[in-house]
């Protein structure tokens, strides 16, 4: 596939959508979980440029949400470098 403008766009698209998708999915097994007398534990992230800001419920779910968003954010740096050398020269 040629990296041109429309295929990243079309992708971009494309990644959007899923993440609705994953979203809609996680408030619907939440859901599904209120019923059947589970606890509910969760937690989130909000990745501004590098710097990931960690919410949750309990400890847990904290800790694991800050080592995705960790582990997201140095992917999405050596995306970003890898992106440099091959596309900037």
């Amino acid at each position: 596939m040629p990296l041109n403008t429309g295929n990243i766009y079309t992708l971009g698209i494309i990644l959007i959508f899923t993440g609705v998708l994953v979203i809609l999915a996680a408030f619907a097994l939440l859901f599904l979980s209120g019923f059947r007398g589970g606890k509910v534990k969760g937690g989130g992230a909000v990745i501004i440029g590098s710097f990931p800001i960690v919410f949750g419920t309990d400890k847990e779910s904290v800790k694991t949400v800050l080592w995705l968003s960790i582990a997201l954010t140095l992917l999405l740096i050596s995306a970003m470098i890898v992106f440099y050398f091959l596309l900037g020269r």
